[in-house]
């Protein structure tokens, strides 16, 4: 039986293994998908050996960009936004690393745009990050990021003022915060500022609604979880492993 499944630390909350399984089960494929929880990612050389027929890997927080010396090639987008998500393991057992999210991130938010969505601020400086910029900025619209340490490239967040919050009115989460079961965490981003021109695109899924995106409709703005975004990530990595 064909073996996928996920790379990353502390996933018993993942998407991906429910997904998958109901996913095989559904169309009568002969496969499993397993969570693989790694302390660190020097474990992965060790995990390989113990697997027998494993085809393919989803790789999720903290490690998608810490594979990538572990990967025999990246394709040319993965490579260009410097973080991946997908391991493909072919038959001759070389390791090819690919960026879905950003795909994934695109098609989920493509509904959700506006004309007056002209700027992003992107929360979080991770891997998902990386792909959320690289999906917007082939959309045309520009981003910056807030982390909590500061650099000549992004925003802290006490230097989120109103006219700042005024002129991006494209918010998309990428870091933890809020994430089961820690569900009252969120990124300190001034949300009183927020106005039914907003919209806040919260990548984490479980719960379905985090306290970011309650604030935002307590403000009208308009907000989208990372379940649209995973659900598309994830059948363009099928795609991927069955080519």
């Amino acid at each position: 039986m064909k073996t996928f499944g996920l790379i990353g630390k502390n996933i018993d909350y993942s998407f991906s293994r429910t997904y998958f399984n109901q996913k095989f089960s559904s169309e009568k494929t002969e496969a499993r998908y397993k969570n693989f929880d790694l302390i660190d990612i020097t474990e992965f050389p060790k995990l390989l050996k113990q697997i027998n027929d494993i085809k393919g890997f989803n790789v999720t927080i903290p490690y998608k960009e810490v594979i990538i010396p572990y990967l025999d090639e990246i394709d040319d987008t993965a490579r260009e936004i410097g973080a991946v998500n997908t391991i493909k393991i072919k038959d001759d057992g070389k390791l090819i690393g690919y960026n879905t999210d950003f795909y994934g991130f695109s098609e989920a938010l493509k509904p959700y745009l506006k004309s007056h969505h002209t700027k992003a601020l992107i929360l979080g400086t991770g891997g998902a990050s990386k792909a959320v910029s690289y999906a917007l900025q082939k959309l045309g619209i520009p981003v910056t990021y807030v982390s909590r340490s500061k650099s000549i490239h992004n925003f802290v967040y006490s230097e989120l003022t109103p006219a700042i919050m005024e002129e991006y009115n494209l918010i998309v989460n990428c870091t933890p915060l809020g994430t089961f079961p820690n569900i009252e965490q969120y990124p300190p981003i001034p949300t009183r500022y927020l106005t039914p021109k907003h919209l806040v695109f919260d990548l984490i899924y479980n719960p379905s609604q985090t306290k970011l995106m309650k604030l935002a409709l307590n403000q009208n703005a308009k907000v989208t979880n990372g379940l649209g975004m995973l659900e598309f990530q994830a059948e363009k990595a099928w795609e991927i492993w069955n080519q």
